[in-house]
């Protein structure tokens, strides 16, 4: 049946509906979704055509004409057209205000070459004010299609920026954000230099000062170390904050994010939600991790214990801790030496007893913990205090409490069976394999990327959860590009044929779920969204191409077409 053809029968149906429903006194659903290709995520992965909704939730599921029958005279009739919808899209790991911070900054994350980056610089100089902060984020060395002249320890040096800026200090953060990169006006102003770099050490402890060979900052600072200059950034104001989160809250609708897991924030975050909410600004769910580099604001919550919205709205029960740094600046704490730098093995960037100390008291008040951990070391240690602190806790199934490793990126072979056996989530952002692979093997060498890196199959099998996201703004918090690498494990150019180890690729119905179903699962969620059943939220997500059928490289040419949360389309495309 050719397109012409189905929606000709399409539109027949609907004017059928409307001259039925015009002659009906009868009160039915708000809202009735018709002639789509639903995909449900249920336990049979049901395929339906059509949803009614009412008051916000799923009323009724079925065939175009089962549904059809419900309508009243004032319900609202939506003809999806052929179209696809799935259970509303979950990031899973992400942080909101630096999605939103991104556009009003320096947006580095499609920059080429470090001569591009230099030039985004000198035009952010010339419309500044001298001494004003130039700020950005998203540069990655290793993705540029061209290497700079003079490299330090893979970095670049910034003898060029520091030349289009000399009156502006200048604070970029690396894409991954465990990097930074300043210019010389910001270093003195910070004052670093050669003769000051020893009195520092002190303060870099989990994190590195870049040096070139004769011992000078090349102006590159890795983890803990990027505070030595980033402290003297200026804050934010509350108005621009509250720019920033609009922003962002209009980037998650456009790209059918209806439920969204920040990675670490602090109270006035949680503060500002809510007046969100209050106002009725917030529109996109918000499940909220506390930053663990609080100690103090841990235990204020603790005290007072969860917060969960019956609302769902914003939630907050959950805590983050980041324990080593990332990949690409070499902050990933392995077990053994970097393949492409022999003398180095990453960073711990808090004390593993803070992960015991922070577990215990999660375990005792009703919080989940989520820790970051990229390197197979740090993996493995997170792994050892999660099970140390359930063992004091016996009456607690483990299972129950779903703690969770963020990114769990690189592990060591014996270690990847713990993950199902202990209950432990995996919160994995696929489209990182699709950024990282290319280089990644430089860093860690063939035989440690074939076995522990990017192993979903692996865990999978192991009994454990995946769930999916794309650790926005790191990358775009674009959905389609993570499930394109969670089934196709390619670049996004395509490389290679047949994908890396595409045996630990996943099928469809596994990505889907990590975005739905066993997303809300991590959130502990599931019983009210999730999935496309009756009694659950009508969260949805409609894209104007099949992602479960189309070639995979068309997934990356989809968009989405309506974003709908309770029922309500808060957005839909071309309008």
């Amino acid at each position: 049946m050719n397109n012409k053809f189905k929606q000709l029968l399409s539109l027949v149906a609907l004017a059928a509906l409307l001259v039925t429903q015009a002659c009906s006194p009868k009160t039915g659903p708000d809202t009735i979704f018709i002639n789509g290709e639903v995909y449900t995520v249920d336990n049979d992965n049901s395929k339906v055509q059509a949803v009614a909704v009412t008051n916000g939730m799923i009323e009724a599921v079925g065939t175009t004409d089962e549904i059809s029958k419900l309508a009243g005279s004032n319900t609202k009739i939506v003809d999806l057209a052929g179209m696809t919808m799935t259970p509303g899209i979950i990031e899973s790991h992400a942080h909101l205000m630096g999605i939103g911070y991104n556009k009003l900054e320096l947006d580095l994350m499609y920059v080429k070459t470090y001569d591009e980056l230099v030039e985004k610089v000198a035009e952010a100089v010339a419309k500044a004010e001298p001494g004003q902060w130039i700020t950005g984020r998203g540069w990655h060395q290793d993705k540029w299609i061209e290497k700079p002249d003079v490299m330090e320890k893979g970095f670049q040096t910034h003898d060029k920026m520091s030349a289009v800026s000399p009156d502006n200090p200048v604070y970029l953060r690396h894409a991954s954000g465990h990097a930074t990169f300043a210019n010389a006006k910001a270093m003195e102003m910070a004052g670093i230099n050669r003769l000051s770099i020893e009195s520092l050490s002190g303060e870099v402890e989990g994190g590195e000062i870049i040096k070139d060979k004769l011992g000078n900052p090349t102006g590159v600072f890795t983890e803990r170390a990027s505070s030595i200059v980033g402290k003297l950034v200026p804050q934010e104001t509350p108005e621009r904050a509250d720019q920033a989160l609009e922003m962002a809250i209009q980037e998650l609708l456009e790209k059918g994010i209806t439920s969204f897991h920040d990675a670490g924030s602090g109270q006035a975050f949680i503060d500002r939600l809510q007046r969100f909410k209050a106002e009725g600004k917030l529109k996109v769910r918000q499940y909220v991790m506390l930053t663990g580099r609080q100690p103090e604001l841990l235990e204020e919550w603790y005290e007072k214990g969860p917060m969960i919205d019956p609302d769902h709205m914003v939630t907050v029960r959950s805590i983050k801790l980041n324990c080593d740094g990332a990949l690409g600046p070499r902050g990933a704490w392995l077990l053994e030496a970097y393949t492409d730098r022999p003398d180095h093995y990453g960073h711990e960037t808090l004390p593993m007893e803070t992960v015991n100390t922070v577990s215990e008291k999660a375990l005792a008040t009703g919080f989940q913990v989520c820790s970051h951990a990229i390197g197979d070391r740090a993996n493995r240690e997170i792994l050892d205090r999660y099970e140390a602190s359930f063992k004091k806790y016996p009456n607690i199934n483990p299972k129950d409490v779903r703690f969770r490793i963020e990114h769990a990126q690189h592990l060591n072979v014996d270690d990847i069976p713990r993950f199902g056996q202990m209950g432990v989530i995996a919160a994995m952002q696929a489209v990182h394999m699709s950024s990282d692979r290319p280089w990644a093997i430089d860093r860690l060498g063939k035989a440690r990327i074939e076995e522990g890196a990017y192993v979903w199959q692996k865990l999978l099998q192991s009994g454990a959860k995946i769930i999916n996201g794309t650790d926005a703004p790191v990358e775009p918090v674009d959905p389609l590009p993570s499930f394109f690498a969670s089934v196709a494990r390619k670049t996004l150019q395509g490389f290679p044929e047949g994908g890396f180890e595409p045996d630990q690729s996943m099928s469809r119905d596994e990505a889907l779920r990590s975005f739905t179903i066993d997303a809300a699962f991590g959130e502990f969620e599931e019983d009210f969204k999730g999935s496309i059943e009756v009694g659950k939220a009508a969260d949805f997500t409609v894209f104007d191409k099949n992602i479960m059928t189309i070639p995979e490289m068309e997934i990356l040419d989809t968009k989405v077409a309506m974003t709908i949360i309770n029922g309500e389309i808060l957005y839909e495309k071309g309008e």
